[in-house]
């Protein structure tokens, strides 16, 4: 596997939006950024805001789409064309309504599973790219998925989000260097 040079957060950007379950790529890649001190940037060219963490031998750009979910790959787009970053070493970070709130999972391509943020990118750049996906729960029925992930989670769900997220981060060096099976398997054997 070739190492991850970007990893994308997907959510909507305004305060608005902010607290709300569909933003839970954000608050990944923010806590990425924390981790390294490095701060996000808005940067019109790549249609968001990015930052580039260069720490401890590990090379890699943090993205936040400000194209709303639904056009989330025309600015992944413009920053891997930029920088030539292969869609197999872009890592997309979205919420996930089939895992429980908490629960992380590590995958290669696949479909989009209805999420806009997904079906934009793979339509802008392919489906090789890798997923972390995290689990924000379900409403329980189809109908209400809109306002659901658009709403912010419960103080509970929010801790276990946020504990799954600082999981997924401590994997990241293995992700970078392009070890995926042993991310896997630290991040799986957890959840």
């Amino acid at each position: 596997m070739s190492s991850v040079q970007l990893i994308v957060g997907l959510g909507n950007p305004g305060d608005k939006y902010d607290q709300t379950r569909h933003n839970a790529g954000f608050w990944f890649v923010e806590e990425v950024a924390r981790q390294y001190g490095v701060v996000f940037r808005p940067e019109t060219k790549f249609l968001g805001e990015a930052a580039r963490v260069q720490s401890a031998g590990l090379d890699f750009w943090l993205l936040k789409p400000a194209t709303f979910m639904n056009r989330s790959g025309q600015s992944i787009q413009a920053l891997a064309n930029f920088y030539k970053i292969p869609v197999e070493s872009i890592l997309v970070v979205h919420d996930e309504l089939d895992l429980e709130p908490g629960v992380v999972k590590l995958k290669k391509g696949g479909g989009h599973g209805g999420h806009n943020g997904l079906r934009d990118m793979i339509a802008a750049m392919g489906k090789e790219f890798l997923r972390l996906r995290l689990g924000i729960g379900h409403p329980g029925h189809r109908d209400q998925v809109v306002d659901y992930v658009l709403k912010s989670p419960s103080k509970t769900d929010r801790q276990k989000i946020d504990d799954g997220i600082y999981e997924a981060s401590r994997v990241l060096p293995d992700l970078i260097k392009g070890d995926l099976q042993k991310a896997m398997h630290q991040l799986h054997t957890k959840s």
